[in-house]
């Protein structure tokens, strides 16, 4: 039985998604035995931008953070841009704050945070092109691999997926971090 057994994690995405960044944190949560949800605007298939299909279970409007641990970030240009544009995507991400729950974010998955107003006084890091959003946000920008802040985990590309994921799985064991607030 793994430490992450019992727990359940949302992955919010929408059609655009870096491939990998969705994949490969859905198989190290899995691995170590959290279930998890993918949750997008619509439910119902969404596709990465390199092809890769997810069945989205659940949609947004539906999506209630207190049903999960942990929330995931996958990045892709247009995915991060189009989720951050759906309300109930950002009170869903803002609730996981609130209700200081671990969430990691990769790549352009970190969008959202600054449209969710909970980056004030973080750090981060996120793709480069994010470094001002993220900044104007209230967020002190890093060029690291992984970013661990009070449950808040945050990389850059998927070439940092393994210390992401590792970090992910760690976060999420901790459970709740009460300086994980909106």
């Amino acid at each position: 039985m793994s430490h992450l057994t019992g727990k359940r994690v949302a992955v919010l995405a929408t059609n655009g998604f870096e491939d990998s960044e969705l994949t490969e944190p859905i198989s190290a949560v899995t691995e170590h035995g959290a279930e998890v949800t993918v949750v997008a605007p619509e439910v119902g298939t969404i596709t990465g931008k390199n092809g890769h299909e997810q069945e989205a279970t659940l949609s947004t409007a539906d999506a209630n953070a207190s049903d999960f641990d942990a929330l995931v970030l996958p990045g892709g240009v247009v995915n991060g841009d189009q989720i951050r544009l759906d309300s109930k995507a950002v009170d869903f991400t803002r609730d996981f704050f609130s209700q200081h729950k671990p969430v990691g974010a990769i790549c352009h998955g970190g969008w959202i945070l600054a449209d969710a107003d909970v980056l004030q006084g973080r750090k981060v890091t996120s793709y480069a092109s994010l470094r001002t959003d993220l900044q104007n946000a209230g967020a002190t920008w890093v060029d690291e691999e992984v970013v661990v802040d009070e449950g808040l985990v945050t990389s850059r590309t998927p070439d940092d997926l393994p210390a992401f994921n590792s970090k992910l799985v760690e976060e999420i064991g901790e459970g709740k971090h009460e300086g994980q607030q909106a």
